[in-house]
This record gives structure tokens, C-alpha cells and sequence, in this order.
């Protein structure tokens, strides 16, 4: 009896020895797979971390696009209140959009780079999600705003070279007219000056009749002869005098007399300290005949 009860205990040790290996072994593993998902979640969280991050640093760098004297913003403001874009202005505003544009498309790629990562290490937050779906709705909006100013920029530049041909019309135009009048300006005075002007000449009798000027006309007998112009004007050395600048004719000689057919109330003959001189009194009576001829003595 006694073998059988040892035999049976024995039995039992070696089940309980049995069980017991096996506990432990469920255990160990037990142990080895929490340790596995701690390790995973540690790093979901890591990587939730650095998404977050990412996240933030994306919103910041939209953000950044809309400050300052760089940002659309301001873009648009400037351009509402401008009337007239320079080619210059118009340059350096578009130099500025593109500026804004790859700033939004390097935003564009990063926030696809965060979703591929995402998408790769199998991390799923609704959170997170929503947050990068704001993050589009961002770069959308800003890519809006893109188009707008362009458009608008456009708008302006076709103004402005509009405005540049009217003003190069309107610069010929004047031109044209500058030209015109001083054109006409120019044939104004030349008339002034062909009606204003007369030719005279002083000499003596005999200096006069070689030049072929004058000659001597009626009497008898050579008495009572006059001394008249010949109508040659060629041989003569006369000097021109405009009546509207000038109304003096100097004569180097004590007595003179006018011989040309001049009214005789247009002119008087004057002392001129211990010579004469001939003063116009009308101008437009004695420039009527338009050669003076004086014979001194």
C-alpha cells in the first residue's frame, strides 16, 4: 500500500514539476511580449511626437507666408491700393509671389512626406488626421490667394502698358504739335521780319548814280532836273533794318535828303549830335516802300 501511495506522489511531484516549467515558460513569454508592445508603443508615440512636431512646423511655415512685407496679405493690400503698377513694381511684385508660391509648395511636400511616414509605420489618429487635413485646407487656401494676386498683377501690367502707349501717343502728339508750332512760330516771324524789314543806303549823288541808284530826271538845259531812284536795287550796298526792332538810321553828313518814294509824314531827319539821322515816326506808312535811298551831302 505504502509503494503505491509513494508511486502515486511521485507522479504527482513529476505533473506539478511539469505544470510548473510550463507556467514559467508562458510566463517568460508573457513577459517578452509586453516588453515587444511596449517598445511599439513607445515608438507610435515617438512617432506621434514627431508628427505633431512636424505639424507644427508645417502651420508655422504657412503662417510665416502672411507676415511681414513678404505675405499675401500685405501683397494684396498694396495691390488693391494701387492705381498705377510700374514695370518695375510690377516685376518686383511678381518676384515677390513666386516667392509666396514655393513657399506653399514646399509646405505642399512636406505635408505629403508626413503622410507617406504616417502611412509606412501604420499610425492611425483621428487627431492627427484632422490636423492634416487642416493643414491642406491651408495650402489650398494659400494657392487661392496665389492665383488672385497673379490675375491681379496681370490686370495692372495691362493697364500700365495701356497707360504707356497712351502716354507715348500722347508724348508724339505733343511732339507733333511742338513741332507745328514752332514750325509755324518760325514762319510768323519770318513774315514779321520780311514785312518789318526795309533796305537803305547813304551815299552822295555821284556814289549813287555809279551804282546805278539813281539819276537825274526833267528840266531844261540841264536846270531844274530831279534826282530820282532808277529801280535798280542790284549794284547797291544797302543794309537792312527790321522797323518793329529799330526806327534809326544814322547819316554821317550835316544835310541829307530822302530820294525814295517813302510818305513824306512816315519819317523825320534830325540832328545827331553834329551829324543827322532819319527817324521812323510810322512804320508801317514808310516800310511800304521798302528801299531807302538817302543822299547826303
Amino acid at each position: 500500500m505504502r509503494k503505491i501511495v509513494f508511486a502515486v506522489l511521485i507522479v504527482a511531484a513529476v505533473v506539478m514539476t511539469g505544470m510548473t516549467l510550463s507556467l514559467n515558460q508562458k510566463l517568460g513569454q508573457s513577459k517578452a511580449d509586453f516588453a515587444t508592445l511596449q517598445a511599439e508603443e513607445q515608438a507610435t508615440s515617438a512617432r506621434y511626437a514627431a508628427a505633431i512636431d512636424e505639424v507644427a512646423s508645417i502651420q508655422e511655415s504657412l503662417r510665416e507666408i502672411d507676415l511681414g512685407e513678404q505675405g499675401t496679405q500685405a501683397l494684396q493690400t498694396e495691390l488693391a491700393q494701387e492705381q498705377n503698377l510700374s514695370q518695375d513694381r510690377g516685376e518686383a511684385t511678381m518676384a515677390r509671389i513666386t516667392e509666396i508660391k514655393a513657399g506653399v509648395e514646399r509646405a505642399n511636400n512636406r505635408i505629403k512626406d508626413l503622410e507617406e511616414k504616417l502611412k509606412a509605420s501604420d499610425v492611425h489618429v483621428a487627431g492627427l488626421e484632422k490636423l492634416i487635413k487642416g493643414l491642406r485646407k491651408s495650402v489650398a487656401d494659400k494657392e487661392a490667394e496665389i492665383v488672385v494676386l497673379t490675375a491681379r498683377v496681370g490686370e495692372l501690367q495691362t493697364q500700365v502698358a495701356g497707360l504707356e502707349t497712351e502716354v507715348a501717343v500722347g508724348r508724339e502728339t505733343i511732339k507733333q504739335k511742338d513741332e507745328t508750332i514752332q514750325e509755324q512760330t518760325a514762319n510768323l516771324e519770318s513774315s514779321r521780319q520780311r514785312l518789318g524789314t526795309i533796305y537803305y543806303v547813304v551815299g552822295t549823288k555821284k556814289d549813287l548814280s555809279r551804282a546805278g541808284l539813281v539819276e537825274s530826271k526833267g528840266g531844261l538845259l540841264g536846270l531844274g532836273r530831279t534826282l530820282r531812284p532808277t529801280g535798280n536795287t542790284v549794284g547797291g550796298q544797302f543794309t537792312s533794318l527790321d522797323t518793329d526792332r529799330a526806327t534809326f538810321i544814322p547819316i554821317d553828313a550835316k544835310k541829307a535828303k530822302v530820294v525814295s518814294a517813302q510818305p513824306a509824314d512816315s519819317y523825320v531827319l534830325e540832328p545827331n549830335g553834329e551829324q543827322l539821322a532819319l527817324r521812323i515816326l510810322d512804320p508801317d506808312a514808310f516800310r511800304a516802300v521798302k528801299y531807302v535811298i538817302i543822299v547826303k551831302d
